[in-house]
């Protein structure tokens, strides 16, 4: 899909590069019908499916880590990067990330996790497309904070 035919790093994203919601609105509004036309057309199937049932997986106890690094500041905000890996042997289905900001900051922006926040204490669970880690895998989400002062960096854990 051709996305920058009338897209405009200047008016449509809030950074230079990632959009805003004018932005996503002109990438949705050009991936629409693309998509509408692909899960419309209809073919005739040559052979028999037989659906795979996969059962849900409980991931046990620890085998998940989540690692912070600070990927950009400047004066009143920053942006945050978390990568979440599972250390254990088994899938697992879900994940939990949990950090207290000792700082004041704030997230005003989250992207790849679902956020709680209340006070300093952050939670951020996984968006509906990255839960499933096998083992050895991972997945990153991020966020844009503001801060006042000090921006101490958080140590994350995961369940």
């Amino acid at each position: 899909m051709d996305q920058w035919t009338g897209f405009s790093t200047s008016t449509d994203t809030y950074d230079g590069v990632h959009p805003n919601a004018a932005g996503d609105q002109k990438m949705s509004d050009k991936w629409y019908p693309a998509l509408v036309s692909a899960l419309s057309s209809t073919s005739t199937p040559t052979a028999t499916v037989t659906p795979t049932i996969t059962p849900t997986v409980t991931p046990p106890p620890g085998g998940c880590t989540a690692t912070y690094r600070n990927t950009g500041q400047w004066q009143g905000g920053f942006q945050g990067e978390v990568t979440v890996r599972n250390t254990g042997t088994a899938p697992r289905s879900s994940w939990t990330v949990r950090w207290t900001f000792a700082g004041g900051q704030q997230i005003t922006q989250i992207w790849g996790g679902t956020l709680s926040a209340g006070g300093s204490a952050v939670t951020v669970q996984n968006a509906s497309w990255n839960g499933l880690l096998t083992p050895g895998a991972s997945t990153t989400f991020g966020f844009l904070a503001s801060w006042n002062g000090t921006n101490p960096a958080p140590t994350p854990t995961c369940s």
